[in-house]
């Protein structure tokens, strides 16, 4: 396991840990669980990049596969509760 220097996917990374903070503050402050999703979707994409710089992508492919695929659902949950919430 050694770490390989990737410009674009440590700013992903980086990109999505501050996502991340800022879903949680977002719930803590407001109480609503939209900045919750997205920050924990991120979150997820965070990992994905994290294993990715660690030189792992290649043995866990299919982890990485299901990993992304969670953080998009989450990511349209949150935007189909979003319109349906509007809608009301």
């Amino acid at each position: 396991m050694a770490f390989t220097w990737d410009p674009v996917y440590t700013v992903n990374l980086v990109l999505c840990i501050v996502i991340f903070v800022l879903g949680y503050w977002g719930y803590w402050k407001k109480k609503d669980t939209m900045p919750l999703y997205i920050g924990i979707a991120f979150g997820l994409f965070g990992i994905s990049h994290l294993v990715t710089l660690f030189d792992m992508a290649s043995s866990l492919t299919n982890v990485l596969i299901v990993i992304r695929v969670l953080a998009y659902l989450i990511v349209i949950f949150a935007l189909y509760m979003f319109m349906r919430m509007k809608a009301k």
